[in-house]
């Protein structure tokens, strides 16, 4: 299991990004995020074009598939969505990893018995 943002771990970042200008500013370490996908579909294909790591936020199966379909890094999803998105995640063996935004470690334990691919905490997200 990936776990973002907790303070033991040292992880990259993920920057929230809304612009290509934006994505330009990122640090090569950084994850850029972006949200939700019916809005940013047009940053989603640059970062596809330009190898640039890139997570998406979902909230549905449809939006899991387009963005695994797009090359998506993560797809970050509340608690309640992951285990659906990552049983689908784990039928069509995506590449795409499946990240459950946590509020709490507690979380952790419930989601690794979920066998979700990764957490991460709202901390670990920024704007950029």
């Amino acid at each position: 299991m990936q776990i973002f943002g907790h303070k033991w771990i040292e992880s990259k970042k993920f920057k929230k990004v809304f612009s290509q200008d934006a994505i330009k500013k990122t640090s090569t370490d950084d994850i850029v995020i972006l949200e939700p996908l019916t809005d940013s579909i047009k940053l989603a294909q640059y970062c596809q074009k330009n190898n640039i790591p890139f997570a998406v936020t979902i909230s549905s199966t449809k939006e899991a598939l387009f963005a695994n379909a797009l090359h998506a890094s993560f797809v970050v999803c509340q608690t309640e969505d992951a285990p659906m998105i990552q049983a689908i995640a784990q039928d069509y063996l995506f590449d795409t990893k499946v990240i459950a935004l946590i509020n709490d470690e507690k979380e952790i334990e419930k989601m690794a018995q979920l066998s979700i691919d990764g957490v991460i905490f709202h901390e670990a997200i920024s704007l950029e």
